[in-house]
C-alpha cells in the first residue's frame, strides 16, 4: 500500500505541472485572442456607425423631399382654376376688341357695357396676381422660346429680328411657371437684336444629402448619435 502511495505522487506532481504549462499558455495565447476580438468589436461599430449616418442622410432628404413637395403644391394649387380663367379672359379680350373704333362714344349704354367689361376683366387679373398669375408683356419684346410662339413673322426693318409686333393670344405665367406661351408675330429682316433674352427654364432646387456626404461630414444629431453609441 505505502509503495503505490508513494507512486501515486510522481503522477500528481506531473498532472500538476502540466496543468501550470497549460494556465501559463492559455495566459499567453489570452492577449492575442482580445486583440483580435477588440478588432473585430471596432469594425463592428464603425459598420453600424456608417449605417447609423447613411439612414440619418435618407431620413433627412426624405423630410426635405416632402416639405419641397408640399410647398409646391401649395404654391400651384390653382393652376388648374387660373388655365380654365385664361379663356374667360380671353372672351373679355374679345368682346371688347369686337366693338368697332369710336362705336363706344357714339352709344353711351355700349360704353357703359365696355367699360363693364374692362373693369371685370381687370378685378379678375388682380385677384389671380395675388395668388402668383400673371399676364406676359410680349408687345415690343423680343422673341422669348420659354414665353412666345410665334406663329408668323412679318418684314419689319427698322425693328430687330425677332421683335415682338403683335400679340394674337395673350400668355400667362403662374409663379415661375409658364401656365400659357403667348402666340405672337415676330418681325424678320431688321437688324440682329443687341441683346438676347436671357430667360432659361428654371431648375428645380435639390438640397438632399448625398449618402457618402453623411460619412464624410456628418450632420450634428448623426454625431450625438456616434457619441452616444461610443459612450
Amino acid at each position: 500500500m505505502t509503495g503505490n502511495q508513494n507512486s501515486d505522487v510522481p503522477e500528481r506532481q506531473e498532472g500538476a505541472t502540466l496543468s501550470e504549462e497549460q494556465a501559463r499558455a492559455q495566459g499567453e495565447a489570452a492577449p492575442v485572442d482580445l486583440a483580435a476580438r477588440v478588432a473585430e468589436l471596432e469594425a463592428q461599430v464603425a459598420d453600424l456607425t456608417d449605417r447609423l449616418l447613411r439612414a440619418h442622410a435618407e431620413m433627412e432628404n426624405v423630410r426635405k423631399r416632402t416639405e419641397r413637395d408640399k410647398a409646391e403644391t401649395a404654391k400651384y394649387a390653382i393652376s388648374r382654376f387660373a388655365h380654365d380663367m385664361v379663356a374667360v379672359f380671353d372672351n373679355f379680350q374679345r368682346a371688347v376688341a369686337a366693338v368697332p373704333a369710336g362705336a363706344a362714344e357714339q352709344d353711351p349704354a355700349l360704353k357703359t357695357l365696355l367699360d363693364g367689361v374692362t373693369m371685370t376683366e381687370r378685378a379678375a387679373l388682380k385677384v389671380l396676381e395675388a395668388h402668383g398669375v400673371r399676364r406676359i408683356d410680349s408687345q415690343g419684346e423680343l422673341f422669348n422660346p420659354h414665353l412666345h410662339q410665334a406663329v408668323m413673322e412679318q418684314e419689319k426693318a427698322d425693328v430687330p429680328a425677332g421683335t415682338v409686333l403683335q400679340v394674337l393670344q395673350a400668355g400667362y405665367v403662374i409663379e415661375d411657371r409658364v401656365l400659357r406661351p403667348a402666340m405672337v408675330v415676330t418681325a424678320k429682316g431688321g437688324p440682329k437684336p443687341v441683346k438676347l433674352p436671357e430667360t432659361p427654364a428654371p431648375a428645380p432646387a435639390n438640397d438632399d444629402v448625398p449618402a457618402s456626404a453623411a460619412t464624410d461630414s456628418p450632420s450634428e444629431d448623426a454625431q450625438g448619435t456616434r457619441q452616444q453609441g461610443q459612450g
